[in-house]
């Protein structure tokens, strides 16, 4: 018995060690990449192509965060992205919460047609010119509107959502509320929405990330500068740093040029990541209560 004891033990540790190396991996492969392009935002180009940057910094620069920040545009198109990320992701959640819990009451008889409504759009599409056409014809073009407006809400979160409230918000509770006087509506905002904090929360990072990397439907509907996204800006200011021989006859000024756009390409995604990496940790606890709580239960 003691030894069947040993044995277990000597298994369990050996088996320990082997998910903390393979966890220990997989977390190298998932920071390093991270890791070296911080480190390349601020080392010599020449360094990072030679393979001199791979782990620490060689011949620290500030120049291509210099170019970066020194633009105005930056801080318009930061504006502009938190405006539409914040407004976006208010209407997107409370769209998604609405259709969401009336899909999740068994009582609800139409739910079934509405949910095989709205399953359809996401396997057939009427395609990017008809949706252009439409958006002219509501007078949406070169507007903030149609940065929050366009695709309000997820057919997949609105699943999410409904799998949520189904395992979460019994029926029992509102015929409890009812019998007091509660309406749906009031019952709904009472009561439905702050108990389920973690699937708002869940909501509310995807559809946030969402909006911050926006970039497509802001380089189709909008032609402002001023109304760009902070993708779209970064976009810009990349592409205005190329440089081709055939645009540039001094070789030396050519390399310049080039090694520039290299600090510049990195900088700006160190520049459009850091919001979302610093907002996860604050969301990560309702992230994975709201991901765990539907799989436990459901």
């Amino acid at each position: 018995m003691k030894n069947n004891s040993i044995k277990n033990s000597i298994d369990d540790t050996v088996f320990e060690i082997f998910v903390y190396i393979v966890l220990g991996i997989t977390l190298i492969l998932v920071i390093y990449p991270l890791y070296f392009i911080l480190i390349a935002s601020f080392s010599d180009p020449v360094g990072v192509n030679t393979g001199k940057a791979m782990f620490f910094l060689y011949n620290p620069s500030l120049e291509g965060y210099k170019r970066i920040i020194s633009d105005n545009r930056i801080w318009s198109g930061y504006l502009n992205t938190i405006i539409y990320t914040a407004v976006g992701t208010t209407i997107n959640v409370v769209i998604t919460m609405m259709i969401a819990y009336p899909l999740s009451r068994r009582s609800f008889s139409g739910r079934k047609a509405i949910t095989l409504f709205l399953l359809v759009p996401m396997y057939f599409s009427g395609g990017m010119i008809p949706q252009y056409l439409l958006v002219k014809s509501l007078d949406l073009l070169d507007t903030r509107a149609i940065m929050v407006l366009l695709s309000a809400a997820s057919v997949y979160n609105i699943i999410v959502a409904r799998s949520f409230l189904e395992a979460n918000i019994p029926e029992d509770l509102y015929e409890s509320a009812s019998m007091d006087g509660c309406s749906q509506f009031r019952f709904f905002s009472a009561v439905v929405m702050p108990l389920s904090k973690a699937i708002i929360a869940v909501l509310a990072l995807f559809y946030g990330v969402s909006h911050w990397n926006e970039y497509m439907r802001a380089l189709i509907y909008l032609k402002k500068e001023s109304l760009y996204p902070l993708q779209l800006i970064l976009s810009s200011i990349l592409i205005e740093n190329q440089v081709s021989a055939a645009m540039v006859d001094d070789v030396l000024l050519m390399e310049e040029k080039n090694m520039l756009k290299e600090l510049i390409k990195y900088g700006v995604i160190v520049v459009a990541s850091v919001p979302v990496l610093v907002a996860y940790p604050f969301l990560q606890k309702f992230f994975i209560k709201g991901v765990m709580l539907g799989s436990i239960k459901g």
